[in-house]
């Protein structure tokens, strides 16, 4: 006799039970209290076409299959579902196929006994099997095989034209063109005067052996190319440092000159065509690396009345990690975006222009798209690559038909274009770093070995330039990116020397004694002797001037140099005080007071209280980091220790609904009679009570002490000793042994 869904689970394994909280992670929200619970939550219709979306084109089949047979809601056999399939679904493929239903609740019951959820038939297609409905009078009668034998070439054509599904066909009423007559003959069925359906019997009689038609059962393939792991890994460690290149750009860009939040949220059109000029990029990777930043926390908008797209503080924490570690939080920023970045530019459902870092952009299954197209790629060999992305696109729909048509092949596009942009995959192949990513574990090493070889040298040019011939270490980048400019980049960098350059880097603390040595030690040619000179001349007049705070302080050993300060006509401005023959106050802040002097000709050192020198750089404005509550992604799956927790919780529940079932009512006695009764032999008591607030509970006890108004005994469900005031005690019930 057929069971029902939650008497098949009360008698599964934990394993089967897990299986099916990991496939349906919907119905762990909120945590079930029982078997029961969990099994009406399966049954939910929206739970059902979630649990259908990841199904392949055999397993829907065979759901379809199912819903054919199971036409009096009755248990339906195996072999019955076999049949419909016909001789293209192999014993193995059916086999698997209801496994995954059966471990998504889908179906229950053994192989003879088959049972569907009744939710599932909201799921499969108008027409399952592309059959029509069950029809009464000549189609239906045993007079079916004569009447088709009977009918002439038109007709025919007409019948196998709907027998191929979908049964629904549109006919201009004629009285005597083919319809008309398969009509009149009950072989087609009148919708209504324009549509015309094919009866289910005529159906399966014309498909023969093929109940459900030919069924494509094995996945397409991808005919994998080989492109050579080195070539794909070289490849990709080009693209990680223009990546980072970019990025880096972006949050100069945007210290400097923060872009206005739209009033409608997100970002202008005119600030993204400046901001992908300035990054050196078109507007599709500006857009996805302004929104892979975002993701990472490393811009957000402030919360002033005019709220701006700021770097946040953590930009600076991440810019002190090498090329490796930085990478690595972009990228996996990227693979855990709930944003889709392809729509940028498109139209949403008002014929409006989806703009970037706007609520346009969110999509809560992006993250698990991504990773589905990753997952296809990780397949093939390291470094082979799928014939066409549009092969890898045909498998995914293989595998899940269910997920949207042309928008799911639009996100394979836009998931391998993304990907090739931050390296993630390379020539269509998935690059050494993309497979940790995907695992999870080893990108920084992954990233590294990609990466060409840092060098620890430049060759100084006598155009007082520096030529980077790769990838600098990352102690001598910071050098040069402090006491040179990039003039450009690519394979190899080039840096200037200015005067302004120097003038930074003394500004930031460097003496004249360490910029000649990091130029000597760290350059493959000799020094120029201009750059010499340079750096000789910038030092020489740095520093003669040092300002502080009085709000702001100047100083100088030079009195003449204070009296031609306080002689020149920016003097009134900066409202100088002179304190001291070599001293001079102002109450300007010093960042004032340096611009100032500047602008007027003088080379001044901003130092502290104990003269030693400050840094005035300026990095940009910065904002707190804040991840928008409308990033967050769909809920993640539970883990193995939260799906073992979930599986014990509704244990423990049957156990108390069990003991519930077995209570026996107590109507004679007392309630403490009862509990001195349990106590004495050793017996659970079912006992429903109210807690301090106010809030019913349950629990299941054996008592082991009764007196002061208390009873104290080891819950039998939960474990663990409590006490429970006689009080609050509303109803109780001694428990079956």
């Amino acid at each position: 006799m057929p069971t029902s869904l939650v008497d098949w689970l009360r008698a599964q394994d934990d394993t089967v039970l897990a299986a099916v909280l990991r496939l349906r992670p919907d119905l762990s929200v909120p945590p079930p209290a029982d078997l029961t619970v969990l099994a009406t939550r399966a049954a939910v219709r929206a739970s059902v076409h979630r649990a259908c979306d990841d199904l392949d084109r055999v397993s829907l089949a065979v759901l379809e299959a199912l819903v054919l047979a199971d036409a009096d809601s009755a248990a339906v056999p195996r072999a019955e579902v076999a049949r419909l399939l016909g001789p293209d679904v192999p014993a193995t493929a059916l086999t698997r196929a209801l496994a995954a239903l059966r471990e998504r609740v889908l179906v229950w019951g053994p192989d003879a006994e088959l049972q569907l959820v009744p939710a599932a038939r909201d799921v499969v297609p108008r027409h399952p099997g592309g059959l029509g409905r069950v029809a009464q009078g000549p189609a239906g009668s045993s007079a079916l095989p004569e009447l088709l034998a009977a009918v002439d070439e038109e007709e025919r054509r007409v019948l196998d034209a709907l027998a191929a599904g979908p049964p629904i066909g549109r006919s201009r009423a004629d009285r005597d063109g083919p319809v008309a007559r398969l009509v009149a003959k009950g072989l087609l069925l009148r919708v209504d005067p324009e549509t015309v359906e094919l009866p289910r019997q005529v159906g399966l009689a014309l498909r023969g052996d093929r109940p459900m038609g030919v069924l494509d059962v094995a996945p397409p393939g991808l005919e994998p190319r080989d492109r050579g792991v080195d070539v794909v890994d070289r490849t990709a460690g080009g693209a990680v440092l223009e990546v980072l290149r970019r990025v880096e750009k972006l949050l100069e860009f945007w210290g400097r000159t923060p872009p206005p939040v739209l009033r409608s949220g997100g970002l202008g059109v005119r600030e993204l065509r400046r901001t992908a000029r300035e990054m050196d990029a078109d507007e599709a990777v500006a857009a996805l690396l302004i929104e892979v930043a975002t993701g990472a926390d490393l811009i957000a908008a402030t919360d002033a009345v005019a709220p701006e797209w700021v770097p946040t503080t953590v930009v600076d924490e991440w810019a002190l990690g090498g090329p490796e570690m930085r990478w690595s939080v972009l990228a996996r920023a990227w693979l855990d975006l709930p944003r889709q970045p392809g729509l940028v530019g498109t139209k949403d459902d008002q014929g409006r222009p989806v703009g970037v870092l706007s609520d346009g952009v969110r999509r809560p299954t992006a993250p698990r798209d991504r990773r589905r197209v990753l997952a296809g790629l990780a397949e093939l060999s390291p470094g082979s690559a799928p014939g066409s992305p549009e092969a890898l696109a045909r498998l995914l729909a293989w595998r899940a038909p269910r997920r949207g048509g042309r928008l799911r092949d639009d996100a394979v596009a836009w998931t391998l274009a993304e990907a090739t942009v931050l390296g993630i995959v390379a020539l269509d192949a998935l690059t050494s770093p993309g497979r940790a990513l995907l695992d999870g574990e080893g990108v920084v090493p992954a990233v590294r070995a990609a990466l060409p070889e840092p060098v620890d040298h430049v060759l100084l040019q006598a155009d007082l330039t520096a030529v980077a011939p790769g990838p600098l270490a990352t102690d001598l980048a910071h050098e040069l990116e402090l006491v040179a400019q990039v003039e450009s980049s690519g394979g190899a960098t080039v840096f200037r020397f200015t005067e302004d350059t120097i003038r930074r880097a003394l500004d930031a603390g460097r003496t004249r004694e360490d910029l000649h040595e990091l130029l000597a030690t760290r350059s493959a040619t000799p020094v120029p002797q201009g750059l010499t000179y340079l750096v000789d001349d910038v030092a020489r007049r740095h520093g003669r001037l040092r300002a502080g705070n009085a709000a702001s302080f100047l100083r100088s050993e030079d009195e003449i140099l204070i009296a031609e300060v306080l002689a020149n006509p920016v003097a009134p401005s900066l409202e100088l005080r002179r304190i001291a023959p070599t001293v001079a106050v102002s109450p300007l802040p010093l960042i004032e007071l340096m611009a100032g002097l500047r602008e007027a000709g003088f080379t001044p050192t901003a130092e502290d209280t104990g003269g030693v020198v400050l840094d005035l750089t300026d990095r940009g404005r910065r904002t707190a980091p804040r991840r928008r509550a409308s990033d967050r992604g769909a809920p993640r799956e539970p883990g193995t220790e939260q799906i073992a927790a979930l599986i014990s919780r509704m244990r423990a529940g049957e156990a108390l609904v069990g003991m519930r079932r077995g209570a026996e009512a107590y109507a004679n006695g007392s309630t403490l009679d009862l509990l001195r009764l349990a106590a004495a032999q050793n017996r659970s008591v079912w006992i429903g009570f109210v807690d301090g607030h106010g809030v019913a509970g349950e629990r299941v006890l054996e008592p082991t002490s009764v007196g002061g108004g208390v009873v104290e005994g080891r819950d039998s469900v939960h474990g663990g000793v409590h006490r429970v005031p006689l009080h609050r005690i509303t109803s109780i019930s001694l428990v079956e042994s």
